[in-house]
């Protein structure tokens, strides 16, 4: 179970340590010892642990005090507190303090293992909880792919051939066509889809924090570096790591993501210590990686290795078809999310929709339409709620003879167009006129549509 997990154990017994490190020798990745507190906490300095075995009696240093400096300096390392003079008091204090728990010798190997296993899992649900403090502090935005075009079931059916696979993937595209939702899809159909997906954002990061951002770092390491921290490579370990426009990092830390990606593993900022990491790789980009390899800007070994599987996601102005559910699904969307009861979006809004040129794509569309939402007062979207955001006008104005058309000549006309750009297809062209299916056969017979 914990095959790669490091553990340090202080005791001032030799024959305990030995006992310790010959008892969770055959599944711990690393085990180092410690004959007093001073030592371990040195090691500790210089080293990341995921699990400390500590003595509560010791010459100098006793484990009271080495387990309250381990619990304000490595919050995410977890203590077990092991004596041969356990009482009920003592036992109490030490979980108080934050030990994990309390083991009184003479202990078998067995339970040492059952409690250490324990432990383990404690200190993944930790990882868990850093995690998901990241994720909520980040802009996921919609976990849905819409797409009824031929571009896009080209794209999904890729998608779901490398899903399952650990194949290395890159995505590219224009900004806001929604990379990372095809990422994160291809995550949750694959073998590690209840394993971490964790988020690089290259482009956002300073270069001279990048290394301790993606590898960690341990304590002192540089100037701020007042604990030990947890590298975006490390808390992906088991799951994907998703590197997001992955064309805006150095040289530098090409070389070095590139190792990763050949050798499996890390070494923390300040650290000598070699991590494994099991992570599968899939990257994004709105640059031309080809051409940056060419003008030597980017590894060319690098393009190589990530990407194995290309997915190119066309920008929405070359897929207008997708226009239309995708402006009713955001449309539900922020119905719900802002409490609103727009009911629909009228044809010439949707007209000016499908008509633009969306410079932001999906990520632009939605905006728009949850700026529509929130500033109509009516309960269909019409083309004045879409001039707040920017639409052009001149493709949203009615006519003279718009004007005084019969209401069922515009009917007609938008349902016959839409089935048109469905080609024939009656479901996907009730979902985009927003009725069922059984309205929209009435209608087709009602206005003759064939």
């Amino acid at each position: 179970m914990f095959n790669q997990t490091r553990i340090l154990v202080i005791d001032d017994d030799e024959s305990m340590r030995d006992s310790c490190r010959q008892a969770l020798a055959r599944k711990a990745g690393r085990i180092e010892v410690a004959e007093d507190g001073k030592t371990g906490l040195e090691i500790l300095e210089k080293e990341a642990f995921d699990l400390v075995i500590v003595d509560l009696k010791m010459p100098g240093l006793s484990g009271m005090e080495v387990l309250n400096r381990i619990r304000q300096e490595y919050p995410e390392v977890v203590v077990i507190v092991i004596t041969g003079y356990a009482t009920v008091e003592s036992a109490v204090d030490a979980m108080r303090r934050g030990a994990y728990d309390f083991l009184p010798k003479p202990f078998t190997p067995e339970s040492l293992r059952v409690i250490v296993e324990r432990a383990l899992d404690k200190r993944e649900l930790v990882l868990e909880n850093i995690l998901l403090r990241s994720e909520l502090e980040a802009n996921i935005g919609s976990e849905v792919i819409i797409g009824h075009g031929e571009a896009m079931r080209k794209v999904e059916d890729v998608m779901r051939k490398v899903s399952p696979t650990d194949t290395t993937v890159l995505i590219s595209g224009e900004s806001g066509t929604g990379k990372e939702l095809v990422a994160r899809a291809i995550h949750r159909h694959s073998s590690r889809n209840n394993k971490p997906f964790v988020v690089v954002d290259c482009g956002s990061l300073v270069e001279n924090l990048f290394e301790s951002e993606l590898f960690g770092h341990v304590k002192g390491s540089f100037t701020g570096a007042t604990a030990t921290k947890y590298g975006r490579l490390e808390l992906a370990n088991g799951g994907t790591v998703f590197f997001d426009e992955i064309g805006n990092i150095s040289m530098n830390v090409q070389t070095k993501l590139l190792r990763v990606l050949q050798e499996r593993e890390i070494t923390k900022v300040g650290s000598t210590q070699v991590i494994k990491v099991d992570v599968r790789v899939i990257a994004a980009t709105n640059k031309d990686l080809q051409k940056a390899v060419q003008t030597g800007s980017f590894r060319d070994d690098l393009f190589y290795r990530l990407s194995v599987v290309p997915i190119i996601l066309p920008p929405l102005r070359e897929r207008r078809d997708d226009i239309p559910p995708l402006a009713n699904y955001f449309l539900k969307k922020y119905n719900q999310k802002r409490k609103k009861n727009v009911h629909a979006i009228s044809t010439k809004a949707m007209k000016a929709l499908i008509e633009h040129e969306w410079p932001g794509n999906v990520r632009e569309l939605e905006n728009a339409i949850e700026r529509a939402v929130v500033l109509t007062e009516n309960d269909t979207i019409e083309p004045s709620d879409l001039l707040y955001y920017g639409l052009n006008a001149s493709t949203i104005q009615e006519s003279d003879m718009d004007r005084h058309r019969r209401l069922a000549d515009v009917e007609k006309e938008h349902i016959a167009r839409t089935l048109k750009m469905f080609g024939g297809h009656k479901g996907k062209t009730a979902e985009c006129l927003g009725i069922d299916r059984k309205t929209l056969r009435s209608k087709l017979k009602r206005y003759d549509i064939d």
